[in-house]
């Protein structure tokens, strides 16, 4: 509204209206200015009211950008279900700016503003934060994980994406999709071993249901080879000089590597995986993973029902042995112990007929009125058919058959023992310990070609470490930690004793008694030389197991207890073994001669007085089971006046024969009817009522 004053006045004023740019600036020019000066004259007056009335505010007022709530147009595309099942809106590429728009910004502002706005979009994704990186992997991980449970057959391409987050430059990443694969894998790998499609087999007409399985078997072989290569190039990395990171990754292989070895022993790629294993255990260093891949055997051992995965479990560990010349832990070798195949071996199956399963009763013959169902003739029928598909079911069930069975659990045991005499010849110091025990555990299964080389080669063995406890013995301690071996010489000596004895036990003892002449002699004159040594051992009773602190004026004990010794028994134990074998053999008990039985009851009586308290009771308990057998043998050596023998005894000789034992008498009793343990007095009365001496 315009205010006009007097004509003497000599200026108008009027409002001023808001400062705003509503047109483009080429048309500012026909806008009237905010604020007018009009002279005293009425020329100043018509001219402003003739630009006033050219004013369109409307128009103006139309033009202007207006603000809405959608920032971008509205999009008029459906939406699109992806590969992965994940419905996704399709945005529409966005259009170039309006020419009314086109004012706000010059041309030469607007191309670095465009390249402003690329630079953000790119610059998040170049140099986004590792957290951020981790955190989009794990959910996608778990995203095509879930996909590929749900449905392995629609997904089965999800397995190559899985796949391509193993090529990542982070190792996190890396590891984290190594994992998920396993995981994957071992859900949806079947319970049969899928063989390759011949060429022949794909030109034929399968059904729709068919060949989709087809496709699915063969994607899921081609992948699963794919993640074993990686595997085994990722156990590789921490090898050389290694990073902790590179450490890192390798080891989560080697758990990968384990944990489908227990998972999915039948599936393909089975050796692969065991050559991961065998890779990491031919290191003489013993780590976790070490550790790992070794309990992964054993437990594969364990329950191996085919007998196929511990035959080429085997067979990779004695050529690997072989190529390195036997330098390996000790540990590996006492895996053979758990094998399966060696313990369903223990006895000789019948050659007349073949052992069956128990029959269910009723199974031929009829079944009570009272329990009778009653069924039509047609439910009879089917339930015939129904028996005869559940029988034909069970047949092809079955793993293996009978003889192949046999035929792997010979080729294993052939395995096993070539490895152990290739030891034995080898004399490898680090594994005679390891070869004993198992020789000793199994010699029952040795063929008897083999019985005099093997015989010959314990006495060797047994000479050679007597030389060397003597050389020991001689020489000062030496302070390089190369030269020490964790042995123990006694222990051995008694698995050789015990390895020796027990090859006329098991299948076909009588057989092999009564055609091969076997001289025992050397080994029998060894205990009964050693004993006292035996008696007066400290460690006598400890095992590996045992905890036990090394004696702090040596560097380390002689005969300190291996920590990987499966054979967890005391030297005792063994002791008690061999004598046992030695006074009550189980094919001749009564053929044993009297003069070995009086010198090895003499000898152990003046031993219990320094045994330890466990110890001298298992002696006693032996000793009362060897004088009831042959009470009248040595029932003389409790009387000086029934004395047989005539001469001195000689207990530091080295012979049974030439001791003379039945020149003296056994005056251990009385000091041990006082001694501090109950049980031990109880004993010796036990002993000496066996032989007539009651009290």
């Amino acid at each position: 509204m315009t205010i006009l004053r007097s004509p003497k006045e000599t200026m108008v004023t009027v409002p001023a209206v808001k400062k705003r740019r509503l047109s483009p600036p080429g048309k500012a020019e026909k806008i009237a200015s905010s604020t007018l000066v009009v002279g005293s004259s009425g020329d100043g007056g018509d001219n402003f009211m003739h630009r006033a009335a050219q004013w369109n505010l409307e128009q103006d007022y139309e033009q202007r950008p207006r603000k809405g709530k959608k920032n971008g147009k509205e999009s008029t595309r459906l939406p699109i279900k992806t590969a992965e099942g994940r419905i996704e809106q399709v945005v529409a590429p966005s259009e170039a700016e309006s020419d009314a728009d086109s004012w706000l910004d010059s041309e030469e502002d607007l191309e670095p503003e465009e390249g402003k706005v690329v630079q953000d979009v790119v610059e998040p994704v170049s140099k986004a934060s590792a957290r951020r990186q981790i955190l989009e992997a794990k959910e996608e991980l778990a995203r095509i994980a879930s996909l590929i449970n749900e449905d392995p057959e629609e997904h089965a391409g999800s397995f190559r994406t899985l796949s391509q987050f193993t090529s990542s430059p982070n190792l996190t990443i890396k590891k984290l999709a190594l994992a998920t694969q396993l995981a994957v894998f071992k859900d949806v790998i079947p319970g049969y071993r899928i063989r390759p499609v011949a060429e022949d087999d794909m030109k034929e007409k399968l059904s729709k249901d068919v060949r989709r399985l087809r496709n699915f078997e063969q994607a899921l072989v081609s992948n699963y080879q794919g993640y074993v290569r990686e595997l085994a190039i990722s156990a590789k990395a921490g090898r050389g000089a290694p990073s902790d990171e590179k450490t890192s990754l390798a080891s989560v292989a080697i758990s990968c590597a384990c944990a489908l070895l227990i998972a999915v022993p039948h599936f393909n790629f089975r050796g692969e995986l065991l050559k991961i294993l065998v890779e990491k255990l031919s290191m003489r260093k013993v780590d976790d993973d070490y550790v790992k891949c070794r309990e992964t055997l054993e437990s594969l051992f364990r329950d191996d029902e085919s007998g196929t995965p511990s035959l080429d479990a085997v067979s990779l560990i004695s050529r690997m042995m072989k190529a390195r010349n036997y330098r390996v832990d000790e540990s590996l070798l006492n895996t053979f112990l758990h094998l399966r195949l060696l313990s369903e071996f223990s006895y000789k199956g019948s050659q007349n007929h073949i052992d069956k399963a128990e029959e269910q009763p009723h199974a031929r013959g009829k079944m009570l009125k009272e329990k009778r169902v009653f069924r039509t003739k047609k439910q009879r029928k089917l339930q015939k058919e129904r028996k005869i598909i559940e029988s034909e079911m069970k047949e092809a069930d079955a793993a293996v058959s009978h003889e192949e069975r046999e035929r792997m659990q010979a080729e294993t045991l052939k395995l096993v023992f070539m490895t152990y005499f290739r030891i034995l010849k080898a004399r490898s110091p680090s594994l005679m310990g390891a070869v004993l025990e198992g020789l000793a555990k199994y010699s029952h299964l040795i063929n008897q070609d083999f019985f005099g080389d093997l015989l010959e080669a314990l006495k060797d063995l047994i000479r050679h470490t007597e030389s060397e406890a003597g050389a020991e013995d001689d020489e000062e301690p030496q302070d390089d930690e190369n030269t020490i071996t964790n042995r123990s010489t006694s222990r051995e000596s008694l698995l050789c004793i015990i390895t020796a004895f027990a090859l006329l036990q098991g299948q076909d003892a009588r057989a092999a008694a009564s055609s091969l002449s076997l001289d025992l002699s050397f080994f029998i004159t060894h205990l009964y030389r050693t004993l006292y040594a035996l008696a007066l051992n400290p460690d006598l009773e400890l095992s590996s197991k045992s905890l036990h602190l090394p004696d702090p004026d040596t560097l380390m004990s002689p005969t300190a207890p291996s920590t990987n010794i499966i054979n967890v028994q005391t030297t005792t134990v063994l002791l008690l073994r061999a004598l046992t074998a030695i006074l009550l053999p189980p094919l001749a008990v009564r053929a044993v001669p009297p003069l070995r039985i009086a010198a090895f009851t003499k000898q152990l009586l003046t031993s219990s007085l320094h045994l330890p308290e466990r110890s001298c009771l298992a002696t006693l308990g032996l000793m009362e089971k060897v004088t009831k057998t042959h009470a009248g043998k040595i029932s003389g050596m409790w009387n000086t006046e029934e004395r047989r023998g005539d001469g001195v005894f000689d207990p530091l000789r080295g012979e049974v024969e030439g001791s003379n034992p039945f020149a003296t008498t056994v005056w251990e009793g009385e000091i041990l009817r006082k001694h501090f343990c109950p049980g031990v007095r109880e004993r010796v009365v036990g002993v000496e009522r066996s032989v007539g001496g009651k009290r």
